[in-house]
């Protein structure tokens, strides 16, 4: 899907491999297993009226922000705050499924590192496409954009995200699983 390739252009797997000291095809590797994981959890979370209502909170809290191209300059602490907020209590469990899932290169500890790299990237580009998508909408007409906006944009997403990344239709079963459809 082009979205799903559009996203994962922007994240700068080359700068994640030299800092984090791995090759570039397994920080390639790890980014897409990383990019479904989070949309998958912001999909369960966003499956009830609260966890939608606290996602379009958070997504208007990074509009407008642009996915830096290198891994110096991406805020990790956001990005940490964001992985829990997605995974809350679950986080370890699911950093042990995704790198369950995909090539045996990619380890914990490798996703674990990832996760708070691509996240920053993951909320700031679906802000752009959300936020974008509900203004265009409320522009057509004169009704508010359709409830179930985040979760449509999320499970397009997930259609070709899962379906190009290893072992994506996996990770989509064990996530949700794990995730309980935003129940942690």
């Amino acid at each position: 899907m082009q979205d799903a390739d559009e996203l994962f252009a922007l994240v700068p797997v080359g700068d994640i491999a030299k800092q984090l000291g791995i090759p570039e095809n397994v920080a390639r590797d790890a980014v897409s297993q990383v990019i479904p994981t989070l949309l998958s959890g912001m999909a369960a979370n966003a499956s009830d009226s609260s966890g939608a209502a606290s996602l379009e909170r958070a997504l208007a809290g990074h509009a407008g922000a642009v996915p830096s191209a290198s891994v110096s300059e991406i805020d990790t602490d956001d990005g940490e705050k964001i992985v829990s907020n997605v995974f809350g209590s679950r986080k370890n469990d699911v950093v042990a499924a995704v790198a369950s899932t995909g090539d045996s290169t990619v380890t914990k500890d490798i996703i674990a590192k990832v996760l708070p790299i691509v996240a920053p990237i993951v909320i700031s580009w679906l802000a752009s496409r959300f936020l974008g998508k509900k203004q265009a909408s409320t522009a057509e007409s004169a009704s508010p954009a359709p409830s179930g906006g985040i979760g449509e944009i999320l499970g397009g997403l997930l259609g070709g995200a899962k379906g190009s990344s290893p072992g994506g239709n996996i990770l989509g079963s064990v996530l949700g699983g794990l995730l309980g459809g935003g129940k942690r």
